[in-house]
């Protein structure tokens, strides 16, 4: 038998809080052979991340390794020095973050960020490093392989954004890649062909990888075994067709049983819609990407708008917020022409029409504190101060289900993912609003907390009256919370209706596309869906 690659052994990992060191890991040992790739699931907290980044040798600020040991092909991270920690890093060890948006310098080119790593650790020149990219964006299927590493990373879309860093860290071909939900932000067709791409390379180079993931159906593609945990302790692991098929816990039957949230079936709306906008036409610069777009959103109900990563969801979301003033085409609130842009539009109409964004990493101000980002919109649109806006706060804290004394003075790095996001509710909330614009928002949390959220959305709804769009690249979420359904490709309409029409055969090709590429809980789904799609080219 040989060493393995990896060998984790009763790791303890410690988090400091104001009454001293907590656990987040709990005596868990893993080992890891090259070329093998293990699955880690759990919900949010479980400590997925805090183990994966130990994989590295490295821990958060306010964390430290508090027992065990963490042999990487003989040395021992958790107790070398740091410049022997460092020369693996990026080399030898990669990590594919959660977070694109949040990993990347928002001031340097994309093909800058990927040739830093194999130039400073002299695996290639800049040059040979820059063909590589071009290779490795073209696996990954990126558009316009050659060019798009000289965009910045806010000129390309979330789930652009999340395949260039994998590429990124393929870019010294590692011997061990820990990817962090890396498949979160993208859309079902193209995550069949990530998640390809990926297995390919780790099976091809021998490549050894901890696959973090709150989809079971995603894990199920591409782990040899399945670790579970549940806040800092092991539930049990087994490889993973026995872990699907014979579950031994509880806690992981648990998990193979979530997202049964359905929303009943509603009659067709009655009367005019709340917002609608009407033959958009929206462009970056030069690039047109929304093409003469129609869209209804009525009071009460919510309309899912699906599509793959680019086809122009999210910025229909920014046009009719104002952020992005169409070139053509107009936004009406209850029939009334909104400006194009934010900057003119009246107080009422602003508080009117509120935006919760995909990362809440991202959207939340680090430097402040719960009670002020939540308080800032209350303040700013309802004229609240002093013991007014306290019980405002208190009272939107409760509507999102969280203890005020507790999270009115944390701030976001003190919250949990699924937390942050209900954060990014309570401020869309504070405004007052009759429609959210929710845009992927429950994307990048575990099937668990995302359920939550759902809910909460639900029961927001049904109190509040509130018109919703949820921008979703998941069937899954649109099955349980749409009453209507818009299908968006390449920045154009493909089909729209109440949502059971749409999603009953017989589809359009493009709708059959995406129903068929949703992942299945079963480990050969993966081979046969490609398997289909090779002969169908033929």
């Amino acid at each position: 038998m040989t060493a393995p690659l990896l060998d984790i052994r009763n790791l303890t990992i410690e988090g400091r809080t104001e009454t001293g060191w907590v656990p987040l890991v709990r005596d868990v040992s893993l080992t890891l052979a090259r070329g093998e790739v293990l699955g880690l699931i759990g919900e949010s907290g479980a400590g997925k991340s805090t183990l994966g980044l130990a994989a590295m040798g490295y821990v958060r600020d306010g964390c430290r390794i508090a027992a065990g040991e963490v042999w990487f092909d003989g040395t021992d991270l958790a107790a070398a020095p740091e410049p022997v920690r460092r020369a693996l890093r990026g080399s030898r060890i990669a990590y594919v973050a959660q977070s694109a948006a949040a990993s990347f310098n928002p001031a340097h080119r994309l093909i800058d960020q990927h040739v830093e790593a194999p130039v400073v650790h002299g695996i290639a020149t800049r040059r040979e490093a820059q063909r590589d990219a071009v290779e490795l964006y073209r696996r990954m299927r990126l558009p316009d392989p050659e060019g798009i590493g000289f965009r910045y990373p806010h000129q390309v879309s979330g789930g652009q954004l999340q395949r260039a860093m994998t590429a990124m860290a393929m870019a010294c071909r590692p011997d061990l890649i820990v990817f962090d939900e890396p498949t979160t932000a993208l859309d079902v067709t193209t995550q069949i062909e990530v998640l390809s791409t990926i297995r390919d390379i780790v099976r091809g180079s021998g490549t050894a990888a901890i696959y973090i993931t709150h989809d079971l159906a995603v894990v199920a593609q591409m782990a040899d075994r399945i670790k579970v945990l549940l806040r800092g302790d092991e539930v049990e692991e087994a490889p993973t067709r026995r872990m699907l098929a014979e579950p031994r816990e509880e806690y992981t039957r648990s998990l193979w049983a979530v997202r049964t949230h359905r929303r009943p079936e509603r009659p067709p709306p009655a009367g005019a819609p709340l917002v609608s906008a009407r033959f958009v036409t929206a462009a970056y610069g030069a690039l047109t990407v929304l093409h003469g777009v129609n869209l209804d959103l009525h009071a009460g109900r919510t309309t899912a708008v699906v599509g793959e990563s680019g086809s122009g969801k999210s910025t229909l979301a920014r046009v009719v917020a104002g952020l992005l003033p169409p070139a053509r085409g107009e936004v009406r609130l209850e029939g009334r022409v909104l400006a194009p842009s934010y900057r003119a539009r009246a107080r009422d109409d602003l508080r009117a029409i509120q935006l919760i964004y995909q990362s809440a990493d991202t959207a939340l101000n680090p430097r402040q504190r719960v009670r002020e980002i939540v308080g800032r919109p209350a303040s700013f649109y309802g004229g609240l101060s002093g013991p007014a806006l306290e019980a405002r706060l208190v009272e939107l804290m409760e509507m999102i289900e969280l203890d005020p004394r507790r999270f009115l003075d944390r701030f976001p790095a003190e919250l949990s993912g699924g937390q942050k996001q209900r954060v990014g509710i309570a401020r869309a909330l504070a405004a007052g609003p009759r429609v959210l614009l929710c845009d992927e928002v429950t994307s990048a949390l575990d099937q668990i907390v995302a359920e939550g959220i759902l809910k909460l959305l639900d029961r927001l709804q049904a109190e509040l009256g509130l018109a919703i769009m949820f921008i979703t690249h998941d069937i899954a979420t649109v099955r349980a919370i749409a009453d209507d359904v818009v299908v968006m490709k390449d920045g154009r309409v493909v089909t729209d209706g109440p949502k059971a029409e749409v999603l009953s055969p017989p589809h359009d090709p493009y709708t059959e596309l995406l129903l068929s590429s949703v992942p299945e809980m079963d480990p050969d789904w993966l081979d046969r869906v490609l398997e289909e799609r090779r002969r169908a080219a033929r």
